[in-house]
């Protein structure tokens, strides 16, 4: 039995690549935004905690956390994982040559080119195996 409601494929997961890149690039720079906000107002700094199936969720005030927030949110409705937001690592359920009784992560970091890696669910970037 599948663990996640959404799979793609690698060609569907490239594909998400172009737009996903400007989301995770359009985030670094409100929460880079939202920390010199709240720092020269001596609030307390936006942090970033771990998710509950939507992403990972931001603390701390203003309009920048609260649409930094939304685009998470929309990012993991459409069954992507934001894994780490500050690398912008980011994992897509597949399975693994079609098999649906091997279910894995494809994995993607923002400073990556294309989708070249996947991994077992619970083996984590550590366990990256190329394509």
């Amino acid at each position: 039995m599948a663990v996640y409601k959404k799979h793609f494929t690698v060609q569907e997961a490239r594909a998400q690549i172009p737009s996903l890149r400007k989301r995770l690039i359009r985030l670094h720079d409100l929460l880079a935004e939202a920390r010199a906000d709240q720092t020269h107002e001596g609030v307390v700094v936006t942090a970033i905690l771990r998710g509950n199936g939507k992403g990972p969720i931001l603390t701390g005030v203003g309009s920048r956390k609260d649409e930094a927030q939304k685009m998470i949110e929309a990012i993991a409705e459409q069954g992507i994982q934001i894994k780490d937001l500050q690398t912008g690592l980011v994992d897509f359920p597949h399975f693994l040559n079609g098999d649906p009784e091997h279910e894995v992560l494809l994995c993607w970091r923002l400073d990556e080119d294309t989708i070249e890696y996947w991994h077992e669910i619970d083996g984590g970037f550590a366990g990256r195996t190329p394509l």
